[in-house]
């Protein structure tokens, strides 16, 4: 957590507040966590002045284009990036300043990175390397792969499923949440092995992904603990959840308890009938 709709919406949000806004200034408050990542604090106070052109996603990844630079997030289990207004920004309490990472105060507001248990990451490179560094780091976008890139993948994939989602070099942007959702709805075992999915299933894994995340974003994501999207405001997707966090609880479909294992180090919840 954040998954893919959760990113997909922060990026939205920010997107509509800060297309075109002037970065002022830069206020670093956790110059340790910058050190662990090897950023420079000076590289981010250099960005000054810069303009955010765009924000991009690839997978659970956020990237602000300020002037010729990227800055890359990952907001790894508990990273929020919210805006605030410059007036309620000025009516902040101290305490609503734990666990902040960095402060980049644009001309219209201030964007507030927070990182509470701190497995986040962030990354600075040149705009013009963005493209060839995600491609090198990561898989097609879960939410923008085309449907036979995605049979050709999983066509050239080994393993069971739920390991392969979770490598985001094979597929970008599913994690925990959302492969319990995928699997359940698309009537696959978790562990499964891709090898084994006929083209029919491959298809439907695609179809069930697409409508999924379509309408995990339409919903602004699960607030399970920490999330909350651009402007601070939980999610409602978690009141859809059919399998995930329900274990013990009847099956939706066929009213057969459903099971749980530990899978790869992930709480795996599925339905041992439904799910072939």
């Amino acid at each position: 957590m954040p998954e893919l709709p959760e990113v997909e919406t922060i990026r939205r949000d920010l997107l509509e507040k800060l297309k075109s806004a002037l970065l002022r200034e830069v206020v670093v408050l956790e110059p340790k966590y910058l050190s662990k990542r090897s950023i420079k604090k000076e590289d981010l106070i250099n960005l000054r002045g810069a303009k955010l052109k765009d924000i991009l996603r690839r997978g659970k990844q956020l990237a602000f284009l300020l002037g010729e630079s990227a800055l890359i997030f990952h907001l790894g289990l508990t990273g929020s990036l919210i805006f605030k207004e410059n007036k309620e920004f000025e009516t902040f309490h101290s305490e609503n300043l734990k666990h902040l990472i960095l402060l980049l105060l644009f001309d219209n507001g201030t964007l507030l990175f927070k990182d509470l248990r701190k497995f986040g990451h962030l990354l600075l490179i040149p705009a013009n390397s963005l493209k060839s560094h995600w491609e090198n780091t990561l898989g097609p976008d879960a939410l923008s792969v085309s449907k036979s890139s995605f049979e050709a993948i999983l066509r050239r994939g080994k393993g069971q499923i739920k390991k392969f989602f979770l490598n985001q070099k094979n597929i970008a942007g599913l994690g925990n949440i959302y492969i319990d959702e995928l699997l359940f709805r698309a009537k696959i075992n978790p562990e499964r092995k891709v090898e084994s999915l006929s083209l029919d299933e491959i298809e439907r894994l695609y179809v069930e992904m697409q409508d999924l995340l379509k309408e995990a974003i339409f919903l602004r994501g699960s607030s399970i603990r920490d999330y909350v999207d651009g402007t601070g405001t939980p999610g409602l997707f978690q009141t859809k959840h059919l399998v995930y966090g329900k274990r013990g609880r009847p099956c939706p479909i066929c009213g057969t308890l459903l099971e749980y294992k530990n899978l790869y180090g992930r709480g795996t919840t599925f339905c041992p009938i439904c799910q072939t």
